[in-house]
């Protein structure tokens, strides 16, 4: 009964503790984490990879189960873990909502505003679609299932019960902003260059003719020509987002 007993205590322990990391990385990952998805989805998710998981764990946890002071302190832990892990993913999204933005400012929808249901807040009319045309993108390429292994890779970068360095955590999260912004960047630079020409275009014409409303025809010009530049550019784009989310990811899956 004894042995019984602590299998039980040791199988419930470990579970609760890859349920905290898992779950916690579930309220904010991409796709699975958003808003539009039901909360009963995000639960079901979370509690099917922990009982995956949790006999994996077992043997990396302390025997027998620590103090309640020490149980705590491991628990905190691995929610930090998962809010990092689910946050890092989430900044990768972040780009396609900073080139969407940057695309409607160069555009002149900059004031259009939506609600972007990927971020759960207002956002450009071009970076939500994008947000969302990301999301379907992710599953539709079976990228939801690279989250998920990276949650498993996480393991082997941050083991249970140890102290996470907190001066690399905050190296990542700093070069995942960065990255993102460059992405981001990149994505709308087609539309920054089309801008670009319009408004030197409209600067010559000025000068030429003085009397005509340059204003009023650039507005309607420079919509026109960016609808036809995402037209021509948003597929290369997405591709080009999606697999540097995918370069990002990895990273948890060879253990840094």
């Amino acid at each position: 009964m004894s042995l019984l007993e602590e299998f039980l205590v040791q199988g419930v322990f470990a579970f609760i503790l890859t349920f905290v990391r898992i779950g916690a990385a579930m309220t904010i990952m991409p796709g699975v984490g958003d808003t539009f998805t039901p909360q009963q989805i995000r639960l079901y998710i979370a509690l099917g990879l922990s009982l995956v998981l949790s006999p994996l764990v077992a043997p990396h946890l302390p025997d027998p189960v620590p103090t309640t002071a020490v149980l705590f302190t491991l628990i905190i832990m691995e929610f930090v873990i998962g809010i990092f892990i689910g946050t890092i993913a989430r900044i990768f999204m972040v780009a396609l909502d900073t080139a969407g933005m940057a695309i409607s400012m160069m555009s002149g929808l900059g004031n259009a505003q939506v609600f972007n249901p990927a971020f759960a807040a207002q956002g450009s009319l071009i970076g939500a679609m994008m947000s969302v045309t990301g999301v379907v993108l992710l599953f539709a390429t079976n990228m939801h299932h690279l989250l998920f292994y990276g949650l498993i890779g996480s393991y082997e970068l941050f083991p249970v019960g140890a102290v996470p360095d907190t001066g690399s955590m905050a190296e990542l999260m700093s070069r995942a902003v960065a990255s993102s912004f460059l992405i981001g960047v990149q994505i709308s630079a087609p539309f920054i260059v089309v801008s670009l020409l319009v408004y030197i275009g409209m600067g010559v014409l000025t000068r030429l003719m003085p009397q005509i409303q340059v204003f009023l025809l650039a507005l309607p010009l420079q919509i026109i020509l960016s609808l036809i530049t995402l037209g021509l550019v948003i597929s290369t784009a997405m591709l080009y987002w999606i697999s540097k989310f995918e370069d990002g990811m990895v990273f948890f899956l060879s253990g840094g």
